[in-house]
């Protein structure tokens, strides 16, 4: 059952957008069904699964819960989110979460709710200012959040307190933003992008858990935490020398609380 704030915060109307939910797998056989089972269909019309060559069931159990299952043959955590915003040309918003069970695919309805009442186009959850299950989130994931946020904040006069996987996203803003980013850049470079084509953007505090199953990509080894630390730093370097749209300015600043 939704959270009441949930509840209120959407708003579902027969006239709302259509909004099609795109999880990234790689290896989530024990969390898939759960996240895919928790997501509320009252206000996602589809749940579009990109699995990048997992060796266990996640692509099965993916299928048996619900979700349209896409083979995404080349890894990379942004190629995976690209290709299935791409295979949701219908839908005119679209929810990124993680399929490792960490997100609360219950609470969309927080994210959609200043997208479908037309007063942003961009709400990122943030972990940092929601509830957090001890151990969800390591001090190098929070430090990057905030670091990362005073460094588009100087660029771009946008602070984020996080990099949060879970957002929502309006299609034609995402369009707009021309994503390059095809591993765990993806995230970053489209708050940059965000920021640098003025896109109206909120942060919303959300809840945030640890994994229901498996073994972290990123965090869960050394190896792992620093692949993707270097992978976003030459992301953020790469983003904040390209050449400006001049004619696209900054609106607003990112704001953080209650949709």
């Amino acid at each position: 059952m939704l959270p009441p704030q949930a509840l209120a915060a959407a708003h579902p109307t027969p006239g709302r957008p259509r909004v099609a939910v795109v999880i990234p797998t790689l290896n989530e056989e024990e969390p898939i069904a759960a996240v895919i089972g928790a997501i509320p269909r009252d206000v996602v019309d589809e749940v579009i699964v990109v699995d990048s060559g997992s060796e266990d069931r996640t692509v099965e159990r993916a299928r048996a819960a619900g979700a349209r299952v896409l083979i995404e043959r080349q890894r990379g955590y942004g190629r995976a989110c690209a290709a299935g915003a791409e295979a949701a040309r219908d839908c005119e918003v679209i929810v990124f979460l993680d399929g490792d069970g960490s997100d609360r695919p219950e609470l969309a309805p927080l994210l959609l709710g200043p997208i479908f009442r037309d007063t942003h186009d961009f709400v990122i959850g943030t972990r940092t200012g929601g509830q957090r299950e001890p151990g969800s989130m390591n001090a190098l994931q929070i430090v990057a959040g905030y670091g990362a946020g005073a460094l588009t904040r100087l660029l771009y006069g946008v602070a984020y307190t996080d990099m949060c996987a879970f957002r929502a996203i309006r299609r034609e803003s995402l369009d707009r933003l021309g994503m390059r980013e095809m591993t765990y850049g993806w995230n970053l470079e489209m708050q940059m992008r965000a920021a640098r084509c003025g896109l109206r953007i909120l942060e919303v505090p959300v809840a945030h858990r640890c994994r229901l199953g498996g073994a972290s990509k990123v965090s869960g080894t050394v190896a792992g935490t620093l692949k993707a630390a270097l992978r976003i730093g030459v992301t953020f370097v790469r983003v904040a020398f390209e050449r400006r749209d001049r004619s696209t300015p900054v609106r607003d600043r990112v704001t953080e609380g209650k949709p």
